[in-house]
């Protein structure tokens, strides 16, 4: 599964990077630190799923993950923030899955496997042990 990694902050990107590189049949393809990035990559890197972080800057300007959509119909968008009163609003928006970035590595996993019914390797138990803590811990 080709993965889209969308989020301002740099360390975030590099754990989650990190995560899927240890992951069979998981593979980053992309990244973008705006929406706008995230547009042009779309279009270049055909992504399967978009990990996408709720406060990434200009989301709010494109109309936030609705206007997303008519863009991104294909792909699968999974919303990470680490705030977790915004998941109703997430997945209303149009998300398939909301993650908390104070959620393990394994919640993460799970929510990429049952959006994209990707295979979870063994890499997983080793990623949880050597990044204990949310995702946000990882970094």
């Amino acid at each position: 599964m080709h993965i889209l990694l969308a989020d301002c902050q740099p360390k975030v990107r590099f754990a989650l990077r990190v995560l899927l590189d240890r992951q069979p049949g998981l593979e980053s393809v992309g990244e973008a630190v705006d929406a706008e990035g995230l547009l042009a990559k779309i279009e270049t890197a055909h992504p399967d799923l978009v990990l996408l972080s709720w406060e990434l800057p200009g989301l709010a300007e494109v109309g936030s993950i609705s206007a997303l959509r008519r863009v991104c119909s294909q792909q699968k968008v999974i919303v990470l923030s680490g705030r977790v009163g915004v998941r109703k609003e997430a997945l209303a928006a149009g998300a398939d899955a909301f993650v908390s970035k104070t959620d393990p590595p394994e919640r993460l996993l799970d929510a990429i496997s049952e959006c994209g019914q990707a295979p979870k390797g063994r890499a997983v138990a080793e990623v949880s042990r050597a990044l204990s803590g949310g995702v946000s811990a990882m970094v």
